[in-house]
């Protein structure tokens, strides 16, 4: 079994990624295939003993569409301009899914850029510009972190490119609307002058209208260029509806200017050139709207990518000297004044000051830092001066990984937006169906060529499928950009949809809601021993544990100045303690099991024990050579947020629940402050999983939130895994959704940004469908049949520009979105 991701480029909407998934999942041997129209990437699932990759490729590329071929080595970001919808960053993936050398291929309409991962051996990156360039797109340098300005500015000049576009259409569809239209309506103040008034000079009418609809149609000359080249490909999109229905306008009109010139006058009456002049001219306009208001969804990437500062100061030979952020190299010595931000990963060297990491973690309160702690790029440092070693720098800094992770996850399908793909895929040739169906129909009844003619380019122009289009992708954007503002790293759609379906949330105790920073509270010796030597013998064992409640013993012992005793022998017991040799002595630290399994009686201290775990506080017990030598216990601080956080999901309707390794009083304890009802304790950390999968098993849906290693399988068993940010990177690895700080109301904040996320979604696909349900049978003539009105296409070209603009606007409420506190 295989399962491998495709890039597929020449997917202009919906339709392609539908036509591209049936065909695909119908090979003998594929057991599940799904294409992510918003990335325009296949994920196949297939045996690899009844098909190959090269098969399902051949089978991608026979239906006119492009795969990039899967490559180990270079993987480029690709700035491309002049893309108006979804059909063009379709094709051009399809395009350059089929070069040679092309692994992968993703272009992301929203942020204007294609990912491409390629063989050098076999394809140069010339090559792939060449081939962006040939369809009649135009690939831009290559992106880093330094030319964020200037793709801003590339942006803002493609808006006013449209902008001057849709100028132009509208200087001159205006009077040539007067023209057509003046003399149909015989209370217009304005009549025409009669050397173009079309019963005294039909011809002179003609040929001026004909010059003036010229301009419009060069300026939305893409409309044609873009939709016949994916007509003659078999993948209509939205601008082939547009291309199609304005031709017919154009040609119907020019066989009857030259029935004009051939002395037939009558055919003066029969020209739609202002149709298809104001048609471009109005869906111009709706692509200007459309092309600001998707620039307003990827302002979290611009935010980010913009917090990286140019230059730094590096040391060398005792000098500084200012160097452009690229050419920082790991093991640099770098000096930040005041004010300054830090320009790469990295560890202090020297220095002492306070650093703002508000823009990684959403985290509001500047960081002390000292020599050894570590600094992060983009963060502000705020008082001090100091000087750090780097350690990351490129792509490998924080910073550019949330980048990374944020883009992708834009770029990612939501499991709802797969109706909107089948229903996009059989959309427009179904739309051109009818259209030409009720063309027939309309000549049949005994219509005219122009009535009929109106209702063909009016179902075409009003079903396109832009609002269908946008409807996920947006949302997705927007959701996710607002998620990394406050610093909840959500990786993909599924990510984003899922967390608003849980029923049931499982938190790890130690580091998630606690600080995970257990201190010693309570010394207690049995007899024989005093505080001193017992936490010196606890202390001395635990010297060579990594397990947090051993590090309180030994900073403990530290902060008291005790002397650390040999260890000959060291043995950890996963779940249970260690065992250590001490100057001949057998010495075993850990919980109450460990002292059940080796028969160490309490004698005198079981109470204790049972009134410190009453309390919330974990009894490490301590035996020499077979009996009990005394009590250390110690105790994890419940985090400020934890009881606030958990009260916030109950009222949610959402069941909280512990899960933790330590015995059942503590938790119960622990529990009882955060006003967690149920507890799963004594769980050893490989049964994590385990425990979440038996929730599951009550037909919950399960999120896990943890921070440690032992945690990840459970957060990869889990329906949403949950990462704290301060965890380890493997437990963050694991996650669906990591949160930056270590504060619990980001829970609740990832699920209510969820539901909201999902509720606009649901709100964008109702109104994209009901729009196009109801606009197609107008357009078609239902309310004429029934004594009402005969939509205009020009009407209809302003119900489709608005459908797009209005599908935007809606997702762009999100970013009103506001976190809990």
């Amino acid at each position: 079994m295989s399962k491998e991701t495709i890039k597929i480029s020449g997917m202009t909407c919906a339709a392609c990624a539908q036509r591209v998934q049936k065909s695909v999942g119908k090979m003998d041997g594929v057991i599940d295939a799904n294409v992510n129209f918003a990335t325009e990437k296949l994920i196949v699932e297939y045996d690899d003993n009844k098909v190959q990759k090269s098969n399902i490729r051949e089978t991608i590329e026979k239906i006119g569409y492009g795969v990039v071929e899967e490559s180990s080595s270079n993987e480029v970001t690709i700035p491309i301009e002049g893309m108006t919808c979804a059909a063009c960053s379709q094709r051009i993936e399809k395009v350059l899914s089929k070069l040679d050398g092309v692994s992968k291929a993703t272009v992301n309409l929203a942020t204007e850029k294609a990912v491409v991962e390629y063989d050098p051996s076999l394809i140069r990156l010339s090559g792939i510009k060449q081939s962006i360039e040939k369809i009649g797109y135009k690939p831009l340098d290559i992106e880093n972190q330094g030319q964020v300005d200037q793709d801003k500015a590339r942006k803002e000049k493609e808006i006013q490119i449209l902008f001057r576009k849709f100028i132009v259409a509208i200087i001159f569809a205006a009077p040539l609307l007067y023209l057509a239209m003046t003399p149909m309506i015989s209370w217009w103040p304005i009549p025409l002058p009669e050397f173009i008034e079309p019963m005294a000079s039909p011809l002179r009418f003609a040929i001026l209208q004909l010059i003036l609809v010229i301009p419009i149609v060069i300026a939305g000359n893409k409309f044609y260029t873009v939709g016949f080249k994916a007509l003659w490909q078999r993948s209509p999109n939205m601008d082939s509806l547009v291309a199609i229905g304005t031709s017919a306008a154009l040609l119907y009109s020019l066989y009857n200017t030259y029935e004009v010139a051939m002395g037939n006058h009558h055919s003066v009456m029969e020209l739609y050139y202002e149709s298809a002049g104001v048609i471009i001219a109005l869906i111009l306009l709706g692509k200007y709207l459309e092309s600001v208001s998707k620039g307003k969804t990827s302002e979290a990437i611009k935010k980010l990518m913009g917090l990286a500062p140019k230059t730094a100061t590096v040391i060398q030979d005792g000098k500084e000297i200012e160097v452009p952020i690229d050419e920082v190299e790991i093991g640099d010595v770098i000096l930040v004044k005041p004010g300054e931000k830090i320009p790469v990963d990295g560890t202090v060297v020297d220095g002492l000051t306070a650093i703002d990491e508000a823009m990684l973690t959403g985290e509001s309160m500047p960081v002390d830092k000292k020599a050894g702690d570590p600094v992060y790029a983009a963060s502000i440092n705020k008082n001090g001066m100091i000087t750090f070693k780097a350690t990351k720098v490129g792509k490998d800094t924080a910073l550019a990984q949330i980048i990374k992770l944020v883009e992708d996850a834009q770029g990612t399908k939501a499991p709802i937006a797969k109706m909107a793909d089948i229903v996009s895929g059989y959309f427009v040739p179904i739309v051109v169906i009818i259209a030409i169906i009720a063309f027939a129909a309309w000549m049949i009844s005994g219509q005219s060529l122009a009535f009929s003619l109106t209702i063909f380019i009016s179902i075409l122009v009003i079903a396109c499928p832009c609002a269908l289009g946008l409807a996920t992708p947006t949302a997705i954007m927007v959701g996710t950009g607002k998620g990394a503002e406050y610093g909840i790293l959500i990786k993909g759609g599924e990510a984003l949809e899922s967390p608003h379906k849980i029923n049931s949330i499982v938190f790890d105790k130690t580091g998630t809601i606690t600080e995970g920073k257990p201190e010693v509270t309570d010394i207690i010796p049995a007899s024989g021993y005093d505080n001193r030597r017992l936490l010196q013998l606890a202390a001395s064992g635990e010297k060579g544990s990594e397990h947090p409640l051993g590090e309180a013993i030994v900073k403990r012992a530290e902060d008291d100045k005790l002397d650390f005793l040999k260890v000959d022998k060291f043995q950890a017991i996963p779940g249970h303690g260690i065992e250590v040799n001490i100057a001949s002595n057998e010495v075993l630290i850990g919980n109450r099991k460990l002292m059940d399994e080796n028969n160490i009686y309490l004698d005198e201290l079981d109470s204790q024990s049972d009134k410190l775990a009453n309390e919330g506080k974990t009894p490490m017990y301590v035996a020499v050579d077979g009996k009990i030598a005394g009590i250390i216990a110690v105790a994890d601080v419940v985090k400020e947020n934890s009881s606030k956080a958990i009260k916030k999901l109950q009222e949610m309707g959402i069941e909280v629940v512990m899960i933790t390794g330590d015995n059942k009083r503590t938790a119960d304890a622990i529990a009882k402050q955060v006003g967690i009802d149920r507890v799963l304790a004594e769980v050893l950390p490989e049964d994590k999983a385990n425990q979440v999968k038996m929730l599951q098993a009550e037909g919950k849906k399960v999120a896990m939130v943890g921070d440690g290693i032992n945690d990840a399988p459970a957060l990869v068993q889990a329906n949403i895994g949950i990462a704290i940010g301060s965890g380890t990177d493997v437990a963050m690895e694991s996650a669906d959704i990591v949160l930056m700080r270590s504060d619990l109301m980001d829970v609740p904040t990832a699920i209510h940004l969820s539901k909201s996320t999902i509720r606009n979604i649901k709100q964008n696909l109702f109104w994209a469908f009901a729009y196009n349900s109801a606009g197609i049978p107008i357009a078609a003539g239902l309310l004429y049949v029934f004594g009402g009105p005969l939509l205009n296409p020009m009407f209809a070209a302003v119900a489709m520009s608005l459908s797009s603009v209005s599908v935007l606007t809606n997702a762009l409420r999100l970013k009103r979105f506001k976190q809990y506190h």
